[in-house]
């Protein structure tokens, strides 16, 4: 029995020395410690937006009848003009017919009253009935000429063909919906900003200049071109307190479509910030803290207000000065007051290393 006691209390001894020693050895390890830096840089946000054609419409039967010729195919492109759908014109085409043999006899008419005014037969009062009955019959005309086109859809702009809601033959009503029509060319991107966000944002842009923004497409690319905030919404959103602003965007590829979504990026200048790198941080309580060494080599928990997020990077508002060294990695391996060793390392060398392009 002494001989099990004696060797437990030599398990217990060893273990004892073997925590001790590796305590020891973590307090000689070498941290890395940088300082905040002051740099003029940009600040990125990003938006989720809505895509829009510059021009988008719903193509209509302006006449009941049957729909007789589809002359275009889904998703094509049509340029202004072009025929696109034919509704059966029998009905007009007998009533355009008619008008045109009303107004060549009543034609006739005229021309004769004409002659037989000039030789004094009838009187000019005579004739001036017989020319606004003619011209009557030329505004009847017109009118059936006018019916037959609306037998003829064409397209009001150039532009990308949707979906047929109808087919060849298919019997319409009058204001049915044909298909819709996309001016694709240029794009226009909403996306809706806060009230405090679009006064910085009045601040910073004078009047005849406009914000540039870029898009991030669904499939997480950058869009090859730079878009413009032309236009900012008349009123604010009482339920979110947003404000919607819309981005024109060039679309020569034609690229993007109607319908699409994705994130506006708006990055904004700021002069003289203080960062830190967002890994010498931690948080407790949605707080958010650094370590900070001090002359003795002692590290000093100290709460630090943020202004702005960046990848990999923080922008101070306050609780840090340049001067004042943090601790840059291993946080979770010391406590308040523990004395450390430590290397230095540049802040903007740090900063290098995270890959973030600031100026």
């Amino acid at each position: 029995m002494n001989r099990v006691i004696a060797l437990i209390s030599g398990c217990v001894l060893l273990l004892s020395s073997s925590c001790h020693t590796e305590k020891v050895e973590d307090l000689q390890e070498t941290f890395h410690v940088t300082r905040p830096v002051r740099m003029d840089t940009l600040t990125t946000r990003e938006y989720v937006c809505q895509i829009h054609a510059i021009q988008h419409i719903e193509l209509r039967a302006l006449e009941s009848g049957y729909l007789e010729k589809i002359y275009v195919d889904e998703g094509q492109y049509i340029q202004e003009g072009q025929l696109m759908f034919q509704i059966l014109p029998i009905q007009y085409k007998a009533e355009l017919q008619k008008a045109e043999a009303e107004a060549n006899y009543v034609r006739i008419e005229y021309e004769n009253a004409r002659i037989l005014t000039d030789s004094n037969v009838i009187s000019p009062t005579q004739l001036a009935l017989v020319r606004a009955k003619y011209e009557k019959a030329q505004a009847e005309l017109e009118l059936a000429r006018v019916k037959m086109r609306f037998t003829e859809i064409r397209a009001p702009f150039s532009g990308l063909m949707d979906r047929f809601h109808v087919r060849q033959g298919s019997l319409l009503d009058e204001g049915e919906l044909l298909t819709t029509l996309s001016d694709i060319s240029s794009l226009w991107v909403y996306f809706n900003v806060p009230e405090a966000e679009y006064i910085n944002y009045k601040r910073s842009v004078s009047k005849d200049s406009f914000m540039k923004v870029q898009l991030r497409m669904a499939n997480g690319e950058v869009y090859d071109h730079i878009g413009e905030v032309k236009t900012i919404e008349a009123d604010f959103n009482n339920e979110t307190g947003n404000i919607a602003f819309r981005a024109t965007f060039p679309n020569p590829n034609e690229l993007l479509r109607h319908g699409e979504t994705g994130n506006v990026i708006v990055q904004s200048p700021m002069q003289n910030a203080m960062i830190i790198p967002q890994k010498a941080t931690f948080e407790v309580l949605d707080k958010k803290y650094v370590y900070v060494v001090d002359r003795e080599h002692k590290v000093k928990s100290r709460k630090i207000a943020i202004k702005a997020e960046m990848p990999d990077l923080y922008i101070l508002e306050g609780g840090l000065e340049t001067s004042d060294m943090i601790l840059l990695e291993g946080l979770r391996k010391v406590r308040e007051n523990d004395e450390i060793q430590y290397e230095f390392k540049e802040p903007k060398k740090v900063i290098s290393e995270l890959k973030l392009h600031a100026e």
